[in-house]
């Protein structure tokens, strides 16, 4: 039944081709288990042999959030035999997930990157042509101006910018569509991009806005290089897309954005997701307390 779980989560409900490998890993190791220690499949499992499952887990040193993650894979799963009827009870009703600290979301203070996009880190040896520097420098603005996901940044489109709204349009988890602003000041960055692409790069696909120098669509590898390149002035630890996003995200907070608002924009679909960042906008409110409270 696994393989036929896994084909209802990528054709009727369109789940991320990572987020599916991830679910079939799980779901092979829990079965290689009731395997081993039961004799048994999967659609068989018991309280029991689930929790065994889970110590066994912990016992290997597996983190508490991958835990959990195995955990909501195995609610999932079970969830889909119950409406097949393949299964009469949920033997997942008593498993708790396991307590896992709370970690705060890197992002880049604000100045530090203001002045790193205004002021570059100089390249001892930079090969780069024209075209590969416009596309550098727009890749960390577009990342950090929209806080689209690394994904969605990728499988930008020619039309999906559109210059006189100055709006993007992109396709987000499961596939769904939503419109992100961008400020004024990047258009004429956008443009000359673009000019210079199309007058310098023979694009093996047309569709693509974001094109190597051969014209192909860029691929994770090469955004997370330009962007730990293009951070290099800062003094962030982790340096990747993602925390270009969490960056947007907590600027705009601290600059005072209605939360729901945020979300939208970010494209979450519970607010839940979009609280973590109200985390790195109270160290903000305590700050600005600290130095106005007559009393702080």
């Amino acid at each position: 039944m696994i393989d036929t779980f896994l084909k209802y989560l990528q054709y009727e409900r369109r789940y991320s081709p990572k987020t599916l490998i991830s679910y079939k890993t799980d779901l092979r190791q829990f079965a290689a288990f009731l395997k081993q220690e039961f004799e048994s499949k999967t659609e068989d499992a018991n309280y029991g042999m689930i929790r065994g499952w889970i110590v066994s887990l912990s016992e290997k040193d597996l983190d508490a959030s991958s835990i959990n993650r195995k955990i909501a894979c195995l609610r999932s799963y079970f969830k889909f035999l119950r409406k097949r009827e393949i299964v009469t009870k949920d033997p997942l009703l008593k498993i708790r997930v396991l307590k896992v600290k709370k970690k705060l979301p890197h992002f880049v203070n604000e100045k530090d990157l203001i002045d790193n996009l205004d002021n570059p880190v100089e390249r001892k040896s930079d090969k780069r042509n024209e075209f590969e520097k416009l596309r550098d420098q727009l890749t960390i603005e577009m990342l950090y101006g929209t806080g689209m996901r690394l994904s969605e940044l990728i499988g930008l489109r020619d039309k999906d910018v559109n210059f006189g709204d100055r709006t993007i349009k992109v396709l987000g988890k499961r596939n769904k569509e939503r419109v992100i602003p961008f400020a004024a000041g990047i258009v004429s960055l956008l443009e000359r991009y673009r000019d210079v692409r199309n007058r310098e790069v023979d694009r093996k696909d047309p569709e693509h806005f974001f094109v190597t120098k051969e014209g192909k669509k860029l691929y994770p590898v090469l955004v997370y290089r330009i962007v730990k390149v293009g951070l290099a002035g800062t003094n962030v630890e982790k340096k990747s897309p993602h925390v270009l996003r969490h960056t947007y995200a907590t600027h705009l907070l601290n600059k005072g954005a209605e939360i729901n608002a945020v979300k939208d924009l970010l494209g979450h679909t519970s607010l839940a997701a979009t609280q973590v960042y109200t985390h790195n906008t109270m160290e903000k409110l305590k700050e600005i307390f600290d130095q106005a409270h007559p009393k702080a």
